[in-house]
């Protein structure tokens, strides 16, 4: 089996991913200080902080698979650029959307006019993920 060779663009993706890590981390800390109360919040809040959470950790993980298989199905170009950067920028808007339109003190009950980047965030894990595979079913 031949060792995998990553792309410059990959490989340099893929380290600032994996720095990502520790605020990911921060967030589970502060998620046990949300579930033992120590961080008012209400029930809205508290799911929206536990959809950011959980979404933050998959798709960073997501991330670095489709960065492999997108090297692997040698894309470039503007399709690699997109397959690449897809998921990655998912990673940030679809949690933070969750983040953003849950903030607020009182009686916060629904999301602000910030869960726009929720949708944002769904529309660049599509498109990511769809490149990749097209590139992998064509390569």
């Amino acid at each position: 089996m031949d060792a995998l060779h990553l792309t410059d663009a990959s490989r340099i993706l893929a380290g600032v991913v994996l720095l990502t890590v520790p605020t990911i981390e921060i967030g589970g800390w502060f998620m046990t200080r949300i579930v033992r109360g120590l961080v008012p919040m209400t029930p809205f809040q508290k799911a929206f902080a536990r959809a950011g959470h959980a979404h933050a950790g998959v798709l960073v993980i997501l991330s670095l698979v489709c960065l492999l298989y997108a090297d692997a199905a040698g894309l470039t170009g503007a399709v690699g650029w997109i397959a690449r950067l897809g998921v990655p920028a998912s990673a940030i808007l679809l949690p933070g959307g969750f983040f953003a339109s849950s903030a607020g003190r009182g009686d916060v009950d629904r999301p602000n006019g910030m869960f726009a980047l929720v949708w944002a965030g769904a529309a660049a894990l599509a498109i990511g993920v769809v490149s990749v595979g097209i590139g992998l079913l064509t390569a």
